[in-house]
Order: C-alpha cells, then sequence, then structure tokens
C-alpha cells in the first residue's frame, strides 16, 4: 500500500497529506559524529532498480526521481533520509555504507520492501543538519521490518490542515486563542476543500477514490464516523470495480471505522461502575451495535482474503467477534487467534472502575494527571490535561466521601487549554502544590505554563513573571529536582528537536535557564525525561529517552554542570525510547531505570502478546550496579517485549513491597485497539502480566497513569486519562478501585526545611520484620513517578504481611542529614519534617467509593 500512499501524496496538491502517521518532526541539531546525511530510492523489483539506476548514471536528477518513483517514505523529501548512523540501519545496508564513498551510488539492494539504492551526501541538502525521522526508518531499522500501523484516524491529514492554517497567520503564537482556531476554523476549511475536490472530480473514478479516502481519514479525525464511512464505502465500491489495490487498505479503514463506531462515546455502567471495554470483553458488556460490528468484521475478512498473514487484520477480526460476543465461535478458524494467551496466571483480586459513580464523568484525549493534595485537606485531587488545543484542564476535587467535584472554573484553569502532559511540586516552597503544563508534544512549539497554588483553591499563571517563556517549543517531558541542592526546586525540560532547558531556580519565584554552561542542551526528539542519585554521590542526575537515537543520561558533577555518561553506564537504549521511570525494582536500594521502547505497529503489539518473534525492540529494565553503571535484566525479569506505552507509571497494588507497573498503551490509529497492561512484580525477580485477573485492561488509549490511595484505605488505585490524539477518539478517565488485600503498609508525607519543602529527591528507608521474624527493607525516592503522568509526592509503602511495627529512616539532600524513628505503628499515614525529632500521625478519614444503585447506559460528553 505504500505505492498508493505516495500517489494519494501526490494526487493532493492543494492539501498535502503525509501517510506516515506522527511524522511531524522538525528540524534539529545532529550531535554525533558518526552521523551521515543519507538518501535512499526504494522500487519494488531488481528490473526497475536498475533503471532506475540507469537514469541516474545518465544525470538524472536524484531528488526528482526518487519523488517520483521511490516508495519509501521518503519520497516526498526527494529521498533523503536525514543525518543517520549507519549501525541502525538492516545489515545488508550497513554492509554497502561501510565502503561507500561520498557522492557514489550503491548497487541496487534487497530489502523487504523491494530494492534500494543510496548515496552519502557530503551534507545535507538543505542547510541545518536534519535528523532522521524515526518513522520513516522503521522499514530499514537494524532489527527487521516493523509493520506500521494502518494510518485509519487523520490525524496526519488533519495536522497538517492546523499548521497550514497558522502558517497563513504570522504572529499567531503571541495570540493564546490562534491554536484552538486552527484545530476548529483550519481542519473545517480543509475538509470543505476536499469536499470540493471529490465533487470536480466526479466523472474520474481514480481521483475520486483517493480524494473520498483523503476525505474519510479528515471525517474520522473528527469523530464523524457515519460520514467517513460513507466517504469511505463509496471509494470502495469504486476501488473494487477498477481492481484497484487500494480497496484492501480500504477494507481495513472500513472494518475499523465500523469497529471504533460501534462503541462511540458509549459506556455501560452497572450499579456505578464502568463495565465497558475491558480486555477480554464480558458478555453484553459493550453497547451493541451489532450491525456495526458484523460490517467490521466483514471488513476485515476481506482485507484478510488478499493477505491472510496480515497480523493486524486478524487481531482487530477477532477483537471485533469477542466485542459481538461471537468469539471465538465465528471466527473462521485460519485466522483465530488466543486472545487469551496471556490470561493471568495470578489473580490480585477484581478492580473495577468506579469513575461514573464518583463524579469523574469526563471524556478526553490524550492527556497527562496529576493525583496530589492541592488544598492540604487531606485527601487527594485529579487534575488532567488533554492535548487538544480547545480544551482546558480539568480539576476533580476529592470531597472525602467517595465522590469528586469538578472545579476546574472555581480554581482558575478553566482557560488553561492543551497541554499533552503535566507534573506538579512546590517550586515556591510556601507549602502547597504547584503545576506545570507541558504543550506542543508531537505537534507544534507553545508555551508552557506555570501555575502559582494561591492556597485558597485556587491557581494564578506566572509563567511570563517567573522566566519560563523565553521560548516556545514543543515537549511532554519535564521534571522537577533540586540539581544544587540549595532547597529551591529546578526545572528540566527535554524537547522535541529544540534544545533541552535546565531553568535554574533562584529562589525569589524565578528561574534562568543554564542548559548551555550546564552541558544538558542536547537536540533530540525527546519523550521522557526523569531523575534520581543513580551513583549515590548526593546530587540528582537526569535521564532523557529520545524517540529515533541514543538516549542520554546526565551525570551531575556537583557544581551545577553535567556530563553525559549513558554509553559509559550502558542505558542509551532503545533506539526508539518513549516513557521511562527510575524506580527500585528489587529493593535493594539503588535506583534501576525502567525505559520502555515503542512502535507504531498493533502488529507489533499482537506478537508480543501472542509470543511470535518480534521486529521491534523490547523495554528495557536496567538493574542499578551500584558502581555507576547498570546491567540489562530486561529478558530475566520478563520485560524483553515491544508493547506500545505511551504513558506509564508505578506503585505497589498488593502492598507486598515491590512497585508493579502499568502501561498506557496505543497510537493515534484507529486500529491499536489493544489493551493497557498491569504487570505485577514478583519479589523484585520478574514481572507477571496480570491485566485479565485484575481487570485494568481497558481497551481505549492510555496516557497520564497515576496510582495512589483516593480513600485513605492503605490501598492504591489507579487513575488513567484515555484517549486518543484525535477529536474523535475521546474516551472516559477511569478510576480502577483496588479490590484490597490483607498486606500492611505505611504512608510518608515528607516536608523539607533546608531541602526543598516538597522533598524531592530525599529517600526513605523502612525496614520490617514480617511473618515468623524475617527482616527486610523498602526503598522509596520522594518524585512524582514516570515520565507521563504524576503520582502523589507523599510515599505509600506496601510492607508485606503480618507486620507489627517499622523503622523509618529518612536522607534529605540539602541538608545532607539523617532521621530515623523506631517502632513506628504501621497502616497509617505520617508527617516528617526535615530535622524534627519526632514525626506526626496524620488523622485522615477512611471511606469507599459507594456504586450507584442503577444499571444503565451513560453517554459520557467531551468537554
Amino acid at each position: 500500500m505504500i505505492v498508493y500512499r505516495n500517489a494519494l501524496i501526490r494526487a493532493s496538491v492543494a492539501l498535502p497529506v503525509l501517510f506516515l502517521l506522527l511524522s511531524m518532526f522538525r528540524p534539529g541539531n545532529a550531535q554525533d559524529s558518526g552521523k551521515e546525511p543519507i538518501r535512499i530510492i526504494v522500487v519494488p523489483s531488481k528490473q526497475d532498480a536498475d533503471a532506475v539506476l540507469e537514469r541516474l548514471a545518465k544525470g538524472a536528477d536524484f531528488a526528482e526521481l526518487a519523488h517520483a518513483k521511490s516508495t519509501d517514505p521518503t519520497a516526498a523529501d526527494g529521498g533523503y533520509i536525514g543525518e543517520v548512523r549507519p549501525s541502525v540501519l538492516r545489515p545488508e545496508l550497513r554492509a554497502v555504507l561501510s565502503s561507500l564513498p561520498v557522492g557514489e551510488l550503491s548497487h541496487p539492494i534487497q530489502i523487504p520492501e523491494g530494492y534500494a539504492i543510496l548515496q552519502i551526501l557530503e551534507k545535507p541538502p538543505t542547510p541545518g543538519a536534519r535528523e532522521a525521522d524515526p518513522n520513516s526508518l522503521l522499514p530499514l531499522a537494524a532489527r527487521g521490518t516493523v509493520k506500521l500501523s494502518s494510518p485509519v484516524s487523520g490525524y496526519a491529514e488533519t495536522f497538517m490542515a492546523r499548521r497550514s492554517y497558522l502558517r497563513s497567520r504570522p504572529g499567531w503564537e503571541k495570540d493564546p486563542n490562534a491554536a484552538c482556531e486552527a484545530r476548529v476554523k483550519g481542519v473545517s476549511e480543509a475538509i470543505n476543500r476536499v469536499r470540493a475536490m471529490v465533487e470536480e472530480s466526479g466523472n474520474q473514478p481514480d481521483k475520486q477514490t483517493f480524494r473520498e479516502y483523503l476525505l474519510g481519514q479528515m471525517l474520522s479525525s473528527e469523530g464523524k464516523m457515519g460520514e467517513a464511512i460513507a466517504a469511505w464505502e463509496s471509494a470502495y465500491k469504486k476501488a473494487s470495480e477498477l481492481h484497484h489495490p487500494v480497496a484492501q487498505e480500504l477494507a481495513m479503514a472500513l472494518g475499523t471505522a465500523y469497529l471504533h463506531h460501534a462503541s462511540l462515546d458509549d459506556r455501560t455502567t452497572v450499579n456505578g461502575v464502568d463495565q465497558s471495554r475491558i480486555f477480554p470483553y464480558m458478555p453484553g458488556a459493550l453497547h451493541p451495535r451489532r450491525s456495526d460490528l458484523e460490517r467490521a468484521a466483514d471488513f476485515f475478512e476481506k482485507a484478510l482474503a488478499e493477505d491472510p498473514s496480515n497480523l493486524e487484520a486478524k487481531w482487530l477480526l477477532n477483537v471485533t467477534l469477542m466485542t459481538e460476543g461471537a468469539y471465538p465461535d465465528k471466527v473462521p478458524q485460519q485466522f483465530l487467534i488466543a486472545l487469551n494467551k496471556s490470561s493471568s496466571q495470578e489473580h490480585l483480586g477484581r478492580f473495577v472502575d468506579i469513575a461514573p459513580s464518583a463524579g469523574i464523568n469526563a471524556a478526553t484525549m490524550a492527556g497527562g494527571i496529576i493525583v496530589d493534595d492541592f488544598d492540604n485537606d487531606g485527601l487527594l485531587d485529579i487534575v488532567v490535561s488533554q492535548m487538544n488545543d480547545c480544551d482546558s484542564l480539568l480539576f476533580f476535587h476529592n470531597n472525602g466521601d467517595g465522590t469528586f467535584t469538578d472545579r476546574t472554573k472555581s480554581a482558575g484553569l478553566s482557560e488553561q487549554r492543551g497541554g499533552l502532559n503535566i507534573i506538579q511540586a512546590d517550586y515556591n516552597n510556601d507549602g502547597c502544590v504547584d503545576i506545570l503544563v507541558l504543550r506542543g508534544g508531537w505537534e507544534l512549539p507553545l508555551p508552557l505554563s506555570l501555575l502559582r497554588n494561591n492556597c485558597n483553591g485556587t491557581f494564578t499563571d506566572v509563567t511570563r513573571e517567573s522566566g519560563l517563556r523565553e521560548r516556545l517549543t514543543a515537549t511532554q517531558a519535564a521534571v522537577w529536582t533540586d540539581i544544587d541542592n540549595d532547597g529551591n526546586l529546578d526545572l528540566f525540560v527535554a524537547n522535541e528537536n529544540s534544545p533541552s532547558q535546565l531553568f535554574l531556580n533562584k529562589g525569589n519565584g524565578t528561574f534562568v535557564d543554564i542548559a548551555s554552561q550546564a552541558g544538558v542542551d542536547r537536540t533530540a526528539f525527546s519523550k521522557g525525561v526523569v531523575s534520581a542519585d543513580y551513583d549515590g554521590d548526593g546530587y540528582p542526575d537526569l535521564y532523557v529517552s529520545n524517540l529515533g537515537g541514543d538516549n542520554f543520561l546526565y551525570h551531575n558533577n556537583g557544581n551545577r554542570t553535567f556530563t553525559e555518561s549513558a554509553q559509559k553506564a550502558h542505558v542509551k537504549e532503545p533506539w526508539r525510547s518513549f516513557a521511562a521511570a527510575f524506580f527500585d525494582y528489587d529493593n535493594d536500594g539503588l535506583p534501576d531505570l525502567f525505559v520502555a521502547s515503542y512502535y507504531i505497529s498493533t502488529d507489533e503489539f499482537a506478537r508480543g502478546y501472542l509470543n511470535l518473534p518480534q521486529n521491534g525492540e523490547g523495554m528495557k529494565m536496567y538493574k542499578n550496579l551500584g558502581n555507576g553503571t547498570f546491567s540489562d535484566v530486561s529478558t530475566q525479569v520478563g520485560l524483553d517485549r515491544a508493547y506500545m506505552p505511551m504513558g506509564l507509571n508505578f506503585g505497589d497494588v498488593d502492598n507486598d513491597g515491590f512497585l508493579d507497573l502499568y502501561l498506557g498503551n496505543g497510537n493515534p490509529s484507529y486500529t491499536a485497539a489493544v489493551p493497557n497492561i498491569l504487570l505485577h512484580n514478583k519479589g523484585g525477580k520478574t514481572f507477571v502480566d496480570v491485566t485479565t485477573s485484575s481487570g485494568t485492561g481497558a481497551m481505549e488509549k492510555g496516557h497520564g497513569v497515576a496510582f495512589a490511595d483516593f480513600r485513605n484505605s492503605g490501598q492504591e488505585d489507579i487513575a488513567v486519562v484515555m484517549g486518543g490524539a484525535v477529536v474523535g477518539d475521546r474516551h472516559a478517565l477511569r478510576l480502577f478501585e483496588n479490590p484490597g488485600n490483607g498486606n500492611d503498609w505505611l504512608t510518608v508525607r515528607l516536608v523539607g526545611v533546608k531541602s526543598n519543602r516538597s522533598a524531592i529527591g530525599a529517600r526513605i528507608k523502612v525496614t520490617v520484620e514480617n511473618g515468623q521474624g524475617g527482616q527486610r527493607s523498602i526503598y522509596r525516592t520522594v518524585g512524582s513517578g514516570g515520565s507521563f503522568g504524576a503520582a502523589p509526592l507523599e510515599q505509600h509503602i506496601g510492607l508485606g504481611s503480618s507486620v507489627k511495627e517499622a523503622a523509618v529512616e529518612i536522607w534529605w539532600p540539602a541538608s545532607n542529614s539523617r532521621q530515623k524513628f523506631t517502632r513506628v505503628p504501621v497502616d497509617q499515614a505520617i508527617e516528617i519534617k526535615e530535622f524534627a525529632s519526632n514525626y506526626q500521625r496524620l488523622h485522615r478519614k477512611r471511606f469507599n467509593f459507594e456504586p450507584k444503585i442503577e444499571t444503565k447506559l451513560e453517554s459520557v460528553k467531551a468537554r
């Protein structure tokens, strides 16, 4: 289908379209001398390659031939891949490049996509070095060919429409409403232009097919799935009559559209519990638009008739029939796959989504989440962001009776729009938790926002006066940490293809960017950033995960400078990284590092789920060896597998003292109908998939994740922001209630005095005796969790069973002081202030989420 997509790009010159999802990468600065500017032409056959090579030898322009003939995603850029390190490419390409002189043409090289002709340039064809687009390199990557998800959602098309709209309005970045206007007017105008193009091509069925396909994509993006289906049905009919190969791709689009339409905006609540779209589906759990499901199954079977090896189509066919309640009986035997392949071998109890009965009744696009106590009443509130530039933050106040109240407007947050991620900290040490909103991720540079908590239930935007709005960037990755142990929290922001920023907190409410002199201003397509003192020298270090390139580990030199040490520490992979987290998975007192790989591929997810060979890199668990280096133990602990995590966080769902992982999976395509994953940490030895038995396998796309004890019950629930990258992929927030267990726990709230008030970076050691007298220690470091989603700054610590009392030790970063409290009763919340000789017990009211006594269908309305 690559030929069709390239033809689509060329056919629609009035509205440029990128067929690759998430391929909007902007120029950056190459920093690796091992990278070379490379261009490529890929054609279907050896005969075609020889013909192209002959024309090039006669003086034909490489870029023009690539644009006209190449089936590679780089065709629209004249075959230019970008600056790339040859070592990341497939072995057959790497072997040729190793001996290919600059400027000369390679012989035709056979790869799975056809035959490739390569050329190394002396310098990039345009000024400014451009990093290679990670997505365009997938077919050429060293681990083999990863099959991208079928692009069904119109994200790329509507993004291009918004970008085109803004480019026609110089100075738009100074208008706070411009991004929202582009999302509404820009997309609407583009859809109208494509409608006109369809009408204009009425007597040219081939051209009309292309344009109806494009129209369907854009309509599906806006959630107008019925109209999108009509456009695609018309295009499919023409393509079938013309015996055009695009018919197979349209069959996938139609199957996916009907499946999505079957559940659009509906969820089933039974006694206040959301039972919809939990994998594997319970009979009758989803509102049955049976005719839509039947049509979806029919089109997936049509796609499989053309290509029986299409694992993405097989997965979606099985999911469709499972949704219909017809799995496995009605699945054709040759297409049947085991959706219960990863049935949980362990049972921690059944979590249920009680968001509806708790009053959290909002549907969002992709976004971040913070769970913390914003008004110091001892109850954990929820703040949610979403990437839609027209949608505001959402603030749900915990009422302490099992319900939440939406206080977005009264808190002064209704004008804070957009934001793919948010993180929290008390940056000004006034005792109230503040909020940072990160914007522009995957898309266009936009301002971030620092929202000061006024300690009275409201927030004030202090971005400009704080010095954080010095330039616009596209980012979703940042972390608060005190780099110099002066008691003031600093801010590190890792951007997408622009230099990272390190804002030093001057202690008076303002910041200054010292990234350049600190040595952390590298440029990459950064997607995650986390901090920990990995070598125990008393200063916090920084880790940056990059999508398409080596990751960075910045070692803190203790003098406001850093040394990049990823290769030395053995933590520079995966090459396609996304969310990351520092946490002590094995309780040895050393912060380990977890880094998730990311591929936009339903096929790759299904391969991992079914234990089939995978082409992409798996996730990485790096065990801290205590000597400044790490060891890759991914295989030993069961994590060497490629999921599709866009967000992740960790917590202890069974209070055994070992931290578990929740992965929010998905990609912008509607074909990414895969479950989110809960991985149980078994004693620091291995992680076991407990998704099916726990009931946490929501099939909507997962983003921000937070583990938190909302009920003061000693059990951590899981809050997840669900939703995709387009308006038509909104989904309801999830709040999975922990079923409980008999293990003991302790919640520790730290208050810094010389150290920062949030106590970020402070280390906690809790020593207990379990059962028959065996002593053990559990370790935690204060922070808000992984790199997407923010858990409370207070630390919930599971202790295991039969604990009578505990010894609690605290190390404070700014004062380098220690406190130790013995014979601390467990199953309670305590507060420890730096330098204090006593701890304070926090008297918190416990409560439960009480379900409504009713059974009904609820429609979750978008904000």
